[in-house]
C-alpha cells in the first residue's frame, strides 16, 4: 500500500510539473502589478466603447484628397485627447501643397522615456461603412489605421483614467498625408522630425495584431527612363545608319535590370509604365504614344518605383541602373533619372530592444510570443522619416484584410489584446 501511495504521489508531483510548465506556455500565470491589472482591468470594462469610437471614425470618409474629411476626424481624436490632458492642436499645411494638416497631441512629464505614438488619419479609398459580421468589422480604411488610432488613444486612455499616465512625457503625432505624402517633405514632415528630437523611441500603430510587429520597413523611391533614337522606315531598321530604334533600347535596359538586380535580399524594382512610339504627349496622369508599325520608333518612356532596406542598398541598386543605361544600342541614347520618396526604416539593435519588450508584456499577458515580421513583407510608412533619429517600434495597430481594396476589414476580437499590449508597453517605458 505505501509503494502505491508513493507512486500515486510521484504522479501528482509529475503531473502538477507538467501543468505548471504548459501554464507557462499558454500565459496561465500572469507577471503583472497591481498597478498594471488595473490598468487591464479598465480596459476589459471599455472595450465596447473603443469599438463605438473606430464605427464613428470609419464613418467619415477621410482620404488624402478629401481635407474637410481628413480634419473632421482630425477634430473628433483632438477633442478625445484633450480630454485626457494633452495639449491638442490642429497643423496646417500651405493651401499650395492641397493637404489637411496634422493633429499633434502633447502632454510634457520627467519620467521614463520620452515616447512619440504615430498614426494616420486619411485613407486611399471611400464608399464603404462600418459594418460587422460577427468579430470581423468591415469600412474603408478600418485597417489602415483607424483601428490603430483607437488602440492608441484607448492605451492612453486606460493609463489616464488609472494614474498611470501622471507625469509621462507623450507625443502623439497624427498625420493627415500618410497615403500620400505632401510636397515638400521638409514641410509636410517637419513637425514628425521636430516631435523626434524631443523624444527617446517611436511606436506606430499601423496595422499589424497578432504575433508580429515591424523594426524594419522597406524605403520607395521612383525613377524614370527616357530613351531616344533614330527614326524612319521600319526597312531601315538594325542598319548601321539606323540602329535599332528607342523600344528594342528600352527592352535592352529593363531586361537588364531584371537580369542583373533581381534576387538581392529586400530589393525590388517595377517598371510600372511604359510608352513608346514616334511622339509621346506627357500628360500629368501618364504618356501618350502614336507611332505606326512601319515606322522605327523614335521615343520611350518608363516610369518605375524602387524599393530598398538601406541607403546604402538604393543607392548600390541605383548605380547599377545608371551603368546600364550608359551603355546604349547603335543610333539610341538613354538616360535615367530619380525620385525619392519615402526613406527606409532599417532593423537597428534599438528597434529589436523594443520588440523584446513588447514581447515580455505580451507574455505577461498570457498573449503570444511576438517576432518580427519580414520587411518584405511590409511597405512603407510615415516611421521611416524619423528611423534615423531614434528607435522605434510599428504594426501595434489592428489586424489587416483587403487594406487599400474593397472589403477592407480588422478583428474586433483582437481590439483589445492590442489596447493592452500598447498600454502596458507605454506604462513599462514611462516607469
Amino acid at each position: 500500500m505505501k509503494k502505491i501511495v508513493k507512486r500515486i504521489l510521484a504522479g501528482k508531483i509529475v503531473f502538477a510539473s507538467i501543468f505548471i510548465v504548459l501554464g507557462a506556455a499558454v500565459g496561465f500565470a500572469q507577471k503583472l502589478s497591481a498597478e498594471e491589472q488595473k490598468i487591464i482591468n479598465y480596459i476589459d470594462a471599455n472595450a465596447n466603447n473603443a469599438v463605438a469610437l473606430l464605427e464613428k471614425t470609419v464613418n467619415v470618409e477621410s482620404p488624402t484628397e478629401n481635407l474637410a474629411g481628413v480634419k473632421q476626424v482630425g477634430a473628433m481624436f483632438k477633442q478625445e485627447f484633450s480630454s485626457l490632458g494633452f495639449d491638442a492642436k490642429w497643423i496646417e499645411m500651405p493651401a499650395e501643397m492641397k493637404r489637411a494638416g496634422h493633429l499633434l497631441a502633447e502632454k510634457k512629464g520627467t519620467k521614463g522615456k520620452r515616447i512619440l505614438l504615430l498614426g494616420h488619419l486619411d485613407t486611399v479609398l471611400t464608399g464603404e461603412k462600418f459594418r460587422r459580421e460577427g468579430s470581423i468589422a468591415y469600412g474603408t480604411g478600418i485597417a489602415d489605421m483607424k483601428s490603430g488610432n483607437v488602440i492608441l488613444y484607448h492605451a492612453l486612455k486606460a493609463l489616464h483614467a488609472t494614474g498611470a499616465l501622471k507625469d509621462a512625457n507623450v507625443i502623439v503625432l497624427l498625420t493627415g498625408d500618410e497615403e500620400n505624402s505632401g510636397d515638400p517633405v521638409e514641410i509636410s514632415r517637419g513637425d514628425m522630425i521636430g516631435a523626434a528630437r524631443r523624444s527617446d523611441l517611436a511606436l506606430s500603430f499601423e496595422n499589424g495584431g497578432g504575433s508580429i510587429a515591424t523594426v524594419a520597413r522597406r524605403g520607395s523611391s521612383g525613377w524614370q527612363l527616357e530613351v531616344t533614337a533614330k527614326t524612319g522606315h521600319s526597312s531601315q531598321i538594325f542598319k548601321e545608319s539606323m540602329g535599332s530604334g528607342a523600344i528594342f533600347e528600352a527592352a535592352r535596359i529593363i531586361n537588364q535590370f531584371y537580369e542583373t538586380l533581381r534576387g538581392e535580399k529586400y530589393l525590388t524594382f517595377n517598371p510600372a509604365m511604359i510608352a513608346g512610339g514616334t511622339e509621346l504627349e506627357i500628360k500629368s496622369g501618364g504618356v501618350t504614344a502614336t507611332g505606326k508599325s512601319n515606322v522605327v520608333p523614335a521615343k520611350v518612356i518608363v516610369r518605375g518605383d524602387l524599393r530598398f532596406i538601406s541607403e546604402q542598398q538604393k543607392e548600390a541598386a541605383r548605380a547599377k541602373m545608371r551603368e546600364i543605361v550608359a551603355k546604349s544600342l547603335p543610333g539610341a541614347s538613354a538616360k535615367i533619372t530619380f525620385s525619392d520618396g519615402i526613406p527606409s526604416m532599417p532593423p537597428t539593435e534599438g528597434n529589436y530592444a523594443i520588440l523584446k519588450q513588447l514581447d515580455a508584456v505580451s507574455r505577461d499577458l498570457g498573449f503570444e510570443k511576438i517576432e518580427a515580421i519580414d520587411p518584405g513583407e511590409r511597405g512603407a510608412g510615415d516611421i521611416s522619416y524619423i528611423a534615423h533619429l531614434i528607435p522605434g517600434l510599428d504594426g501595434l495597430g489592428g489586424t489587416s484584410k483587403n487594406a487599400h481594396a474593397r472589403g477592407e476589414a480588422t478583428d474586433l476580437a483582437v481590439l483589445p489584446k492590442q489596447i493592452k499590449r500598447a498600454a502596458l508597453l507605454i506604462y513599462r517605458l514611462t516607469r
